[in-house]
């Protein structure tokens, strides 16, 4: 009797759970009005895409000799940037005009940016197979303290998870959005951006005043809500990290901008940009939308005609060519403040017979960063001070999905096809973000967020198998004291 007891009450929590599944699913189906953003998104999509097509460079793409080395960055290295694009005067004039427009109506009449005064959050961008990555990244920052809202933005309905989305995330104090349904209050508008573009359009959407957008395998190990009050971010207003790479800017690009009567006044355009910083990695970024919404709209502009124009303009095929240039770019055309940390990124992964296998970068406490650099103390430079404390882990390739994580190339599957740890090496990062104990509770992040994926998919491949009729009465019970 008492087996069977213990039976029926585990059938109970499969019903219960396969009704909750039904009821996500039919939020989920529903697309409720609920689910769409404020009005005042559209609205401000409506006024600003008009802004972006009146200034479309109609100008031939650069063409491409070859693409740019990712040489390491070295700031005594004083090579020229190097110049693998092509375009004709008249193409450079075009872009110039362009360019120029965008500029000119950006700062005498600029859209309002709609978000909620006072606020700071996290943004991200996700979807499909990113979803359970992302999820297993939010739970790691939330074991660091952070309670900061989160918005994740889905590219259309096709990415919707209804599980994820209305039961998941918002047990963590985050929600999804779903960019389609802004972009539609302009017809076919979406149809000129690609995922790689959505980072800077989910910036703009978002409802927050300040911002940590974080890639959806990024996480921090302290909580960030310290770097919103905190130098540098009080007075930039902007904070970006550095990618491993020395900047691959085109000439070209500094020819574009040149004549824009803001563009000169920064020191960058005298000197020669490889020298100064680092390309930047734009799985983090910290910005103020009331003081930056113009670095925000042009980087926008840099994004939708990142593919033809831009990307190529700002990085000429060096390694992660797309959005990551933008922001700075955008920033230094206007004038505008920024800091971009000079600690040195860092990648962790595993020794291997061949020298080395990375799966995970690690970036650096701007706080601390801002205080040596302030001294004058560059460790990128020399300086032989003590290194900031790690702050941000992406954990960017391969991604530790759980559905993939354990295949073949994956990131803890070695040479020999035999599992192995992924985080051991170099020993000095790896002990400084956490070793052992880190990647301990990131395995038991991704085991909670396989276990609970998969219990979902148990539970809806076991419905199909019930009787079509269900007691209505019982549904709303169960799902009456669910809620309460």
């Amino acid at each position: 009797m008492a087996a069977f007891r213990a039976q029926l009450r585990r059938r109970s929590m499969f019903i219960t759970l396969g009704l909750v599944a039904i009821f996500v699913w039919t939020l989920a189906s529903c697309r409720s009005q609920n689910t769409k953003r404020s009005t005042s998104h559209e609205q401000f999509w409506a006024d600003f895409h008009p802004m972006l097509v009146a200034s479309e460079p109609y100008a031939n793409s650069p063409t491409r000799i070859r693409n740019a080395e990712s040489v390491g960055f070295d700031p005594k290295n004083t090579d020229p940037l190097p110049d693998f694009l092509r375009l004709s005067k008249e193409d450079v004039s075009a872009l110039r005009m362009a360019h120029s427009k965008f500029l000119d109506m950006l700062l005498q009449n600029p859209p309002r940016l709609h978000y909620q005064a006072h606020t700071r959050g996290l943004v991200s961008t996700a979807g499909g197979s990113y979803l359970p990555v992302l999820v297993i990244s939010l739970r790691m920052l939330r074991r660091s303290g952070s309670t900061l809202p989160m918005e994740v933005f889905l590219a259309s309905w096709d990415e919707y998870d209804g599980y994820v989305c209305q039961i998941v995330l918002p047990s963590l104090n985050a929600q999804c959005v779903v960019l389609s349904e802004i972009l539609d209050a302009v017809s076919d508008s979406k149809s000129s951006i690609e995922k790689y573009q959505y980072k800077v359009f989910a910036m703009m959407f978002s409802s927050f005043e300040e911002i940590l957008f974080l890639d959806a395998d990024a996480f921090a190990l302290e909580d960030p809500e310290v770097l919103f009050r905190t130098e540098p971010f009080i007075s930039k207003g902007l904070v970006t990290w550095p990618d491993f790479w020395r900047p691959t800017t085109s000439p070209l690009y500094y020819e574009i901008v040149s004549q824009d009567e803001t563009a000169g006044k920064n020191k960058e355009q005298q000197q020669n940009p490889a020298t100064i910083r680092q390309s930047t990695e734009s799985g983090e970024l910290l910005l103020s939308k009331r003081t930056h919404t113009r670095t925000l709209l042009l980087a926008a502009y840099y994004n939708f005609y990142g593919p033809s124009h831009y990307y190529p303009l700002l990085s000429q095929g060096a390694a992660g060519e797309g959005d990551k240039e933008t922001f700075i770019a955008a920033a230094i055309a206007l004038n505008e403040p920024f800091y971009q940390v000079s600690e040195p990124i860092r990648a962790v992964g595993r020794g291997t017979p061949d020298g080395f296998a990375g799966s995970t970068m690690v970036q650096y406490n701007p706080i601390e960063d801002y205080a040596l650099t302030k001294k004058g103390e560059w460790r990128v430079r020399g300086a032989s001070v003590p290194p900031p404390h790690p702050f941000f882990v992406h954990v960017n390739f391969p991604k530790f999905n759980p559905a993939t994580v354990f295949h073949d190339n994956g990131p803890v599957v070695d040479e020999n096809g035999r599992y192995t740890r992924a985080w051991t090496a170099p020993d000095d990062v790896v002990e400084a973000f956490g070793g052992k104990k880190t990647e301990k509770a990131y395995w038991r992040e991704i085991l909670w967020t396989a276990c609970a994926l998969e219990v979902v998919h148990e539970v809806l491949c076991w419905l199909q198998e019930l009787p079509v009729y269900l007691d209505k009465k019982l549904l709303s019970r169960l799902l009456s004291e669910l809620i309460e």
